[in-house]
């Protein structure tokens, strides 16, 4: 792996960024995963985080939505976020689709579309639910059946959804093509972009699929034992030697 920062695109976005991350540490217990990181994602962006087993994608989104212990600055809309809990970090406009889909296996998928809007005070309800049902039409198909019951790709989409419900300003996933066949894969990053494109939806996508991930971002960062030792804009990380290498089997 190159140490070396990729030169940014001349159409990189200026500006405040969205999400602000400087000096970010966090690990579990007395293990230190995280060691100072300095990224940032401009509103309307699609940002991913590449990086072998163990280098601390995940952890890097669960300290950024509240889920462990951090020091260090996270910034939303220039609004401080170390020291509050996930359900907090909710309200202000992040939500974080984890690994494992993270849906209500006993309830049906309408009930966990509703679930995800629980946040919510506005009479759009249905008419964001119609959306995505139009978006993904197999759980329009699905909407009574249980969320256990549907299979990985229907779980993945569900989960999606259903963190878009709280009409996010921005959304972090984690490995959604994990455990899923590729066909079914390649349909879900079509439908990321779709979102993005559509709703203006701000995304940090962690992803062990480099190609994909990258095909639909506008820039990319790549992590090394829990710190940040590549970044650029995508399309010149595709073409990256050392990443292309590494990360997408050339």
């Amino acid at each position: 792996m190159t140490d070396a920062t990729v030169t940014p695109a001349s159409d990189a976005p200026r500006g405040t960024p969205l999400l602000d991350v400087k000096a970010l540490r966090g690990g579990y217990g007395p293990i230190q995963v995280l060691h100072g990181l300095d990224f940032h994602v401009h509103e309307g962006e699609v940002v991913v985080i590449l990086g072998a087993n163990g280098a601390g994608k995940t952890t890097t989104l669960r300290a950024v939505s509240g889920m462990i212990e951090t020091t260090g600055s996270v910034e939303l809309r220039g609004e401080q976020l170390v020291g509050k809990g996930p359900a907090d970090i909710v309200r202000r406009g992040l939500k974080h689709v984890p690994q494992g889909r993270g849906t209500f296996p006993e309830l049906t998928v309408e009930d966990n579309l509703r679930v995800g809007a629980f946040v919510r005070k506005d009479k759009e309800v249905e008419a964001d639910m119609a959306k995505w049902f139009e978006i993904y039409p197999v759980l329009h198909e699905r909407r009574n059946q249980r969320a256990g019951s549907l299979s990985g790709g229907e779980q993945q989409m569900l989960a999606v959804s259903r963190a878009l419900m709280s009409r996010p300003e921005m959304v972090l996933l984690d490995e959604p093509s994990l455990g899923l066949a590729p066909i079914i894969v390649k349909d879900l990053f079509d439908r990321f972009r779709q979102i993005n494109r559509e709703t203006g939806t701000t995304m940090l996508i962690v992803e062990q699929n480099a190609q994909l991930a990258l095909g639909i971002a506008n820039r990319g960062y790549v992590l090394e034992t829990g710190e940040i030792s590549v970044e650029g804009p995508a399309d010149a990380l595709i073409h990256d030697d050392a990443i292309r290498k590494a990360y997408l089997g050339v």
